[in-house]
C-alpha cells in the first residue's frame, strides 16, 4: 500500500505540476505560509494523536489504526517517510488543493471549489473502508483544503500535510511499541 500510494500521488502531484497552474502562495508571501504550514501541522498531528488515544477504546477503530501501520511492515521507517511524507503528501496537495480545487474554483468560485474539492477527497479516501483514513480525510482533508483557500496556493498545505504525516510515521498515537 505504501509504495502504490507513493506512485499513484505522486504520479498525481506530477500530472498536476504538468499544467503550470499550480500556485504556492499568491496571497500570502511565502515564508508566512511555510511557517503556517509547519504550525499547522504540528497542530493537526497533536489533534490527532488526541484523537486517537480517545477513540482507541473503540476496538474496530484500533483494529484500523494497528492494520494502517501494519502495513508498513517489510518497509524501514525511512523508506516510509520518504515515500509518504515526501512522495504521497506533496502529490495528494498538488492534485487535490492545486488542481482539482483551483479548477474548481475557476468556474464555482473558491469558497465553493474548497467545500467541493473536499467532499470529492473524502469519497476518494471512504473506499478504502478504514475508519482512520476516513476520519483523517474528513478533518485533515478540511484543514488541507481550508490553508489552499486561505493561501491561494498549495505550500502550506504540502508542508501541513507532510509534517503531519512524518510524525504520524515516526511518533504513531500509542508509541511505536504499540503500533
Amino acid at each position: 500500500m505504501w509504495v502504490a500510494m507513493g506512485l499513484a500521488s505522486g504520479g498525481g502531484g506530477l500530472a498536476a505540476l504538468t499544467t503550470g497552474k499550480i500556485q504556492l502562495s499568491t496571497h500570502l508571501s511565502w515564508p508566512l505560509a511555510v511557517v503556517l504550514g509547519l504550525g499547522i501541522g504540528l497542530v493537526l498531528y497533536v489533534a490527532t494523536v488526541a484523537f486517537v488515544v480517545i477513540v482507541e477504546r473503540w476496538p474496530a477503530f484500533d483494529r484500523h489504526v494497528s492494520e494502517i501501520y501494519d502495513q508498513q511492515r517489510g518497509l524501514s521507517r525511512g523508506v516510509a517517510l520518504i515515500l509518504a511524507s515526501l512522495v504521497t503528501a506533496p502529490g495528494e496537495e498538488l492534485f487535490w488543493r492545486g488542481l482539482f480545487q483551483w479548477r474548481l474554483g475557476e468556474s464555482a468560485g473558491r469558497p465553493l471549489a474548497a467545500l467541493l474539492a473536499w467532499g470529492a477527497y473524502v469519497a476518494a479516501n471512504s473506499v478504502s473502508g478504514s475508519l482512520p483514513i476516513l476520519a483523517g480525510a474528513v478533518v485533515s482533508g478540511a484543514v488541507w483544503g481550508g490553508l489552499a483557500l486561505w493561501t491561494h496556493g498549495v505550500l502550506a498545505s504540502i508542508l501541513c500535510h507532510s509534517v503531519w504525516t512524518g510524525l504520524m510515521i515516526c511518533l504513531p498515537p500509542g508509541g511505536p511499541e504499540a503500533r
